[in-house]
């Protein structure tokens, strides 16, 4: 194993700098992936398990989703939340029983709750309740993908370290171009932000700047 002092924030700096790996780029047609942007871990100060990496995630992703939405392109919202007993959330929801543990998110707290600053079409856009890390395992997304003609799926929301990379992991597992603006994603901590940032650049999509993302938007024109 190779050792270093640097940071993963340096480590992940570096990868930007200094690609070693092309791009998998844009395809035809993308989708937006909003991942658990819920009040448990978007209201620093509220929740034990809020964080914010970069104040203006929410004011990206919101211009985001209406970009994709102008182009008459899927825009996907996720959350997790769990029936009272909590047992949807199974093994996941056993090492902590704390008001904040995962599986005490309920459907209807307000936990559960999407940030009152994100714009959700909630006739349009695509609200998906998942019980575990990925937005794929076990939820209708790959099915609804597939009728849309979808081959591209961008991601934010949180956490960088956990249910974005699980996402990210298993969007390319289904031979999705993932892409993964960088703005829009954020974590507890800057190392596993970094540290995963770092990792999905190097193995499973493509970190780019949010611009760069609305750029391509601003002249998609459907294949």
């Amino acid at each position: 194993m190779e050792t270093s002092d640097k940071s993963a924030r340096q480590l992940f700096e570096e990868v930007k700098r200094n690609p070693t790996r092309k791009r998998f780029g844009f395809g035809r047609k993308p989708a937006l992936i909003n991942v658990d942007l819920q009040k448990a871990y978007t209201k620093v100060g509220e929740f034990v398990t809020a964080y914010e990496t970069n104040p203006k995630q929410l004011e990206y992703v919101n211009q985001l989703a209406a970009a994709f939405r102008a182009k008459g392109l899927p825009v996907v919202w996720t959350y997790v939340a769990y029936m009272d007993s909590g047992e949807d959330c199974g093994v996941w929801g056993t090492r902590t029983n704390t008001p904040d543990s995962l599986q005490n998110v309920k459907v209807g707290s307000r936990r559960s709750e999407f940030d009152e600053r994100l714009d959700i079409d909630r006739k349009r856009d695509i609200i998906v309740n998942k019980r575990m890390a990925s937005a794929f395992h076990e939820t209708n997304l790959q099915s609804v993908f597939n009728f849309h003609g979808v081959d591209t799926v961008v991601v934010t929301g949180g956490s960088t370290s956990g249910c974005v990379r699980a996402t990210v992991v298993d969007s390319l597992s289904r031979s999705y171009r993932t892409i993964v603006p960088e703005e829009c994603v954020s974590d507890k901590h800057e190392s596993p932000h970094f540290a995963n940032l770092y990792d999905i650049a190097l193995k499973y999509g493509d970190v780019i700047p949010v611009q760069e993302a609305l750029d391509f938007l601003k002249s998609y024109q459907k294949a």
